[in-house]
Order: C-alpha cells, then structure tokens, then sequence
C-alpha cells in the first residue's frame, strides 16, 4: 500500500495515495464569511473552484499560525477537497504488516492505526472519516 507522510507542527500523517487527487505548493486563499471555522476558504486548480481545509483543527491539533507550504487534493467520493498541511515529507510503499492498530476507549474514529518506523511513529488516518463530505 502507497501513502503520502506528511507533517503538521511537529507530527507526521500519512494517507492512502488512492485519495490523493495531486499535491501542490500553497495556494491564493479567499476567505468565505461564515463559513465553519475549519473552513480556511477557497483555492483555484486549474479553473476549478474547491474548499481548502484547516486539517490541524479537524484533527483536534490546535490552529497553526505558521506559514503552510503545502497543499494537497483529495478526491473523496465524487468532490474534490483540499488541506494545507506545513509539508509534505514522502511517498512511502508501506507493508500493512507494519500497521498498528490503536486499542484505546480514546481513539479518534477516524485514526485507523500507527505506522511504526523504527525511526520515527506515523499516525495513519482515514481522509473518509475524517471530512464527511
């Protein structure tokens, strides 16, 4: 299984390539009144008009007052969506063996395990849970 790593303050994510529209530098941002709060505003790719998402708010993180350097797409079901991430690290094949699942009452539902290097612990989510399109 491919996925894409990438860093929020000082935590690494990883995501299924499969959900992985493109990634890009970051982009123009035009707020929207009263949208939710997690709702940074609107980008455009390429002609097209999508929401960009504050995914540090989304998993319960804290807002990030640094300067986010990446953006990366995600087609979930028929919609495509970004999220402003601080940087993308890599590309990694992953053996699902390596995979752990996480037994805690705590667990966010949408943690789906712990990638566990032996230099570094990656938290595994699922993109679908996460955002409710």
């Amino acid at each position: 299984m491919q996925v894409v790593i990438f860093k929020l303050k000082n935590e690494q994510f990883a995501v299924e390539t499969s959900r992985v529209q493109t990634i890009s530098e970051a982009m123009t941002v035009t707020k929207v009144p009263k949208a939710p709060e997690y709702v940074k505003g609107l980008i455009n790719l390429r002609g097209s008009v999508l929401s960009l998402l504050d995914i540090n708010l989304l998993l319960n993180i804290g807002e990030n007052h640094a300067e986010q350097e990446s953006t990366i797409i995600l087609k979930l079901q028929d919609e495509l969506i970004g999220v402003a991430v601080d940087q993308v690290d890599e590309v990694l094949e992953v053996d699902e063996s390596i995979i752990e699942n996480v037994q805690d009452d705590k667990k966010e539902p949408y943690v789906k395990g712990i990638i566990n290097f032996k230099d570094r612990i990656v938290t595994y989510i699922d993109i679908d849970k996460l955002i409710s399109v």
